[in-house]
């Protein structure tokens, strides 16, 4: 300790770099995690007012029965909410577009408040919807005001009932707890509703019930009386605990990601640490060689300088800690405005804990190398050699170095709430390290095996990237992890927003129809189908089911696999069809006659059945409107999403669901105008019929993509970094070799340009290099993810290659020559007599 803490006195600045690549690892796994606990701490205090009440039940498709009605009164107070999509046409300009319909009682809201616009008044919302004159009111977003012009006192209709605005949404409390929305939000009265003319059988209408539970009465008691009393309702009870679970479950996915890209910055400055670790070995030489002439064992020098290391990673991690903290609290000020409830600000241990943890382990691991070899090393050996003579390390300290790795990889799984994601991400990033490691060797042997060019500068730079204590191995695994990660990044990203804004629309629909009545069906076909340039007009029967059993188990009790998970989370879209939909084709066993008239079956999505652990012969109970199917699985199907043709995951049979109460969805193609009149032609003649345009659609996908590519390049780019500042620290390293070969070729007679020539050719081969290995490395991970993992089409994007090669060899090129411009001005006298 006393020996430690001398020799750091004044001995800092080449710990520069190994201190700050520390501090932004650790700073951006702190960050990340408290930024992420203060976000679902915010949802879970504010619970109550996100889902509307302690308790929320769903049915879709129906109203509770009276009995069941009655007994949820029971429970507590009780609001009712209906929520629907739904046509809104402004009668002064006949404007019209798709609005996200909710209907509500006297008793909205429980918990929270409905803020409107000054100009809305101070009426309560209850006494705005109610009817006045013989009209009903209405409450609309201001992005629908917006859109439509619409001032309070407009004039809009619903359906076919006609209403009053009389106020602008500001805020909405439950808005968080329904899910993305395609259209502005309208809030009428539940009595409102029933005069629209949209409450028809089979409408896509959900019902909820938010309940403020009795005093005394609590959640886990609720759901045991809910399962005696009505055990086969078919409704999905959410309580409070977890309100928003479709931001929950987002928040969760993107700070692991954003914890794994921090680990990883942390890795690739683990680089860095070892660079500096020895080169400050390299300037310790006579120090280390006196103390052992003298007596000091080489373990004494082993735990002197791994001492100084570990104070130099405790200060920083510590640092880190603190930048990391406040750069969540900051963050979480900017995320207020766009999140359902601001974020609760907690610092919790097991972050910080976590990201300490991280840091210290990290610098373990790069520091043991350099300092168990230069242990090893004999003291005369230390005197004659100032390049580099060491040996391996013995077995204890590579088994050292083992299990730091082993830890490090622990803490990354096991901590993590998707485990195999965090094991694929983990192995991949080792993976990505090794094929570096391979590159930085196997550049070396080739530049030793090239013929020795005639040209001296090209020969010199050849030889600089081989030679001992060369800086190759460093430079190609500090920018190469980098850009590696970088560039799978950004073409992921350029990949899916190509496809939401040139690929999926040239082949999607131009609009979805839903809530179609069976009644309307062939009419609706031949007012499209009558307007010009309109075409391939498809319709199938649409109803909603929850799956309840999977091959005789309880849903929640099933064990799914990640990508199967989303389809036991509430009700799903389902239909019945005599043919194979389009889109699809069957892969295992065989559609059903046309006529077959016996026991339930359906066909699955093969990776959804897959990942519940379904084959064909096995059982699948669905609930729709109330009534449980066990149906068999007669096939399983190949779904390409990508064509935007309708699909299921589920296709029952037509024997089986045709009797139930169901609309039809339906698509059309139209271009150009024909768009706009189709539009015009079928809400003007169809009061009910709710009309997604497909363009709009996707550009709300475009925009949640932006953000998040954003969200995600901007972490990222602490990776990136953190390679340039591995990538100074390398060259800073390697900088009194340079000053000795420049006064080396200065006296053979080497002019500043030669010399620089050299450094220019060795630092562009070096950036080049680096550069092609990681686009390769980078496209290649991004194709998986795209075509495997996400099995969409893969398109090129040439021009993000081409850029980080450009940017790597810029990097690369202008620190190596910022780091070498001072060995360029060194006289030769002092030099040569300082040697």
């Amino acid at each position: 300790m006393k020996f430690a803490r001398r020799d750091l006195r004044g001995n800092l600045k080449g710990f520069r770099i190994f201190l700050a690549c520390l501090v932004l690892g650790v700073a951006a796994i702190a960050g990340v995690g408290t930024l992420s606990n203060s976000i679902t701490a915010g949802l879970r205090a504010n619970g109550q007012v996100i889902l509307g009440g302690d308790i929320d039940i769903r049915l879709t498709h129906r109203p509770a029965s009276a009995e069941e009605r009655q007994w949820i009164g029971d429970q507590g107070n009780v609001a009712e909410v209906q929520t629907l999509r739904a046509m809104v046409r402004d009668l002064n300009s006949d404007n019209r577009t798709l609005s996200e319909l909710k209907a509500v009682d006297r008793a909205y809201p429980l918990f929270g408040t409905l803020k409107l616009s000054p100009e809305s008044g101070s009426e309560a919302p209850a006494d705005l919807l109610a009817s006045k004159n013989g009209r009903y009111g209405a409450l609309v977003e201001a992005s629908l005001s917006e859109r439509l012009g619409l001032p309070i006192g407009g004039q809009i209709r619903v359906g076919e009932l006609d209403v009053e605005v009389r106020g602008i949404i500001i805020s909405e409390p439950d808005k968080a707890s329904q899910g993305m929305a395609l259209g502005p939000r309208t809030i009428i009265s539940s009595e409102a509703l029933g005069k629209t003319g949209l409450v028809q059988p089979g409408s896509l209408i959900r019902y909820h019930y938010r309940i403020a539970l009795h005093p005394g009465l609590t959640v886990p008691d609720f759901y045991e009386n809910a399962k005696v009393a009505f055990p086969d309702a078919g409704w999905r009870i959410r309580d409070a605990s977890n309100g928003a679970p479709g931001i929950k479950r987002f928040v969760d996915r993107v700070a692991l990601f954003l914890t794994l890209v921090g680990l990883t910055a942390l890795v690739v400055g683990g680089v860095g640490v070892g660079n500096a670790v020895r080169a400050y070995l390299d300037g310790k030489i006579e120090t280390i060689a006196t103390l052992k002439c003298l007596g000091a064992s080489s373990s004494f020098i082993f735990r002197v300088h791994y001492l100084q290391v570990l104070f130099l990673a405790i200060a920083g991690s510590l640092a880190g800690l603190v930048i990391g903290v406040g750069g969540s609290v900051i963050a979480a000020q900017f995320l207020a405005s766009t999140l359902p409830v601001p974020p609760k600000i907690v610092i919790s241990a097991g972050p910080l804990l976590l990201a300490a943890a991280y840091g210290l382990l990290t610098a373990t691991l790069f520091t043991i190398w350099p300092l168990a070899r230069a242990r090893e090393t004999p003291a005369a050996a230390l005197f004659r050699d100032v390049v580099s003579t060491h040996k391996r390390p013995r077995p204890i300290y590579l088994a050292a170095l083992g299990l730091c790795f082993l830890t490090l990889v622990a803490l990354a799984v096991l901590t993590s709430q998707e485990i195999w994601f965090a094991f694929i991400f983990i192995v991949s990033i080792i993976g990505i390290f090794a094929v570096l490691i391979l590159v930085g060797h196997g550049v070396q042997q080739v530049a030793r095996k090239l013929p020795r060019s005639k040209i001296p500068p090209l020969r010199l730079a050849v030889a600089n990237l081989h030679r001992p204590g060369a800086a190759t191995n460093s430079v190609v695994l500090s920018m190469g992890l980098g850009l590696t990660l970088f560039v799978t990044v950004a073409l992921i990203e350029g990949n899916l927003t190509r496809q939401v804004q040139e690929q999926l629309p040239e082949r999607a629909p131009a609009f979805f129809f839903i809530d179609i009545q069976s009644t309307q069906l062939d009419d609706f076909i031949k007012t499209a189908e009558a307007v010009p340039l309109v075409s391939e007009v498809n319709h199938v029967p649409n109803m909603r089911g929850r799956i309840v059993q999977v091959a005789g188990v309880p849903a929640e009790q099933v064990t799914v696999a990640p990508e199967a998970r989303w389809a036991l989370r509430g009700d799903r879209g389902i239909t019945y069809s005599a043919t194979p939909p389009a889109g699809a084709t069957v892969v295992a066993g065989n559609w059903w006659p046309e006529d077959y008239s016996g026991p339930p079956l359906v066909s699955m999505d093969r990776e959804i059945a897959e990942g519940m652990g379904l084959a064909l012969g096995d059982k699948l109970t669905v609930n729709v409107m109330g009534r449980e199917i066990e149906a068999e699985i007669a096939n399983l199907r190949e779904i390409d999403w990508t064509t935007m043709a309708i699909n299921f995951v589920l296709v029952f049979d037509p024997h089986s669901l045709q009797g139930a109460p169901h609309s039809h969805l339906a698509t059309a193609r139209a271009d150009g105008e024909a768009e706009n009149n189709l539009f015009r032609a079928i809400t003007d003649k169809f009061a009910n019929i709710s009309v997604i345009r497909m363009k709009e659609a996707l550009q709300t996908v475009s925009r949640i993509l932006e953000q998040l590519s954003s969200a995600v390049s901007a972490i990222s780019s602490i990776t990136l970094i953190t390679g340039v500042l591995v990538l100074a620290g390398a060259f800073a390293a390697g900088h009194r070799k340079r000053v000795y070969d420049a006064v080396i070729l200065k006296v053979l007679g080497a002019t500043r340009k030669d010399i620089f020539a050299t450094f220019l050719i060795e630092y562009a081969l070096l950036g080049l290099v680096t550069s092609v290995i990681a686009a390769a490395t980078g496209w290649f991970a991004a194709y998986m993810v795209i075509t495997e993992i996400l099995e969409a089409k893969w398109i090129s994007l040439p021009v993000t290659i081409i850029a980080t090669i450009l940017v790597s060899v810029f990097i690369t090129l202008l620190f190596g020559l910022l780091g070498s411009w001072r060995a360029l001005g060194e006289k030769v006298a002092p030099a040569l007599r300082s040697d």
